[in-house]
């Protein structure tokens, strides 16, 4: 049988790296996808993955990155949606324009990505599609309303998402990551040993997303360690 093809949008060193490896493991033929491919060389040699730039907001360029991932690899069996923009400050001092920029890079972008796997999907009968989300998907903090809104639309894209094409055979999940995620150069953490959350852990939790019978599919998962407060 050919090997799956896992796409990953939003690509990087953190949780998307994880991931990368772990589909890498598995077998998976991966691509990875980002506004700036260049740091993505050492993590595209590592799992023989392909690179591709992308800036997700722009729907021609998703398109054009769906387009070529099917002739070089075809069509992905598993799309992770894990691009985001974080901008903070005072609402009162926020430029509008920014935050239109934060919201379209947070949620529209995952419009652009999941129509386009769902497009491809809907052929085949049968497909993953994971959207990465955060604490604030369900809690709004202060001085953060621009992520808030960006993650609170994505999560209800992928309730949408999930409610039609369930029933068409395809998987739709979205992940809220409920803390910090450890990074690759950290050893310590304020936080304590288990404040922060693994990514190969996370990486996992998608990759059983990918595996679940459908007759009990997850449409979301929140993730968080144990030490971190609800």
């Amino acid at each position: 049988m050919a090997s799956e093809v896992a796409l990953i949008v939003g690509a990087g060193k953190g949780l998307s790296a994880s991931l990368a490896r772990a589909c890498a493991k598995r077998g998976m033929k991966v691509a990875l996808a980002a506004r700036n491919v260049g740091k993505l060389d050492g993590l595209a040699g590592e799992t023989d993955a392909m690179a591709y730039a992308c800036d997700a907001a722009d729907a021609g360029a998703v398109q054009a990155l769906f387009g070529a991932v099917e002739r070089d690899l075809g069509v992905p069996a598993l799309v992770v949606y894990n691009a985001s923009a974080r901008m903070r400050g005072p609402l009162a001092e926020l430029d509008p324009a920014q935050v239109a920029k934060a919201i379209t890079v947070s949620a529209l972008g995952g419009f652009h990505v999941g129509q386009e796997a769902a497009r491809r999907m809907l052929a085949l009968g049968r497909g993953t599609i994971l959207f990465t989300g955060a604490s604030a998907s369900v809690k709004g903090y202060a001085q953060s309303a621009p992520f808030a809104m960006g993650k609170f639309a994505l999560r209800g894209l992928a309730q949408s998402m999930a409610r039609e094409l369930a029933p068409k055979g395809i998987h739709v999940g979205h992940v809220v990551i409920d803390g910090g995620i450890r990074q690759p150069d950290e050893t310590r953490s304020e936080r304590g040993p288990d404040g922060l959350l693994d990514p190969e852990a996370i990486a996992r939790t998608y990759l059983h997303l990918h595996d679940q019978a459908r007759s009990a599919w997850t449409w979301e998962v929140e993730l968080r360690p144990w030490t971190e407060p609800f």
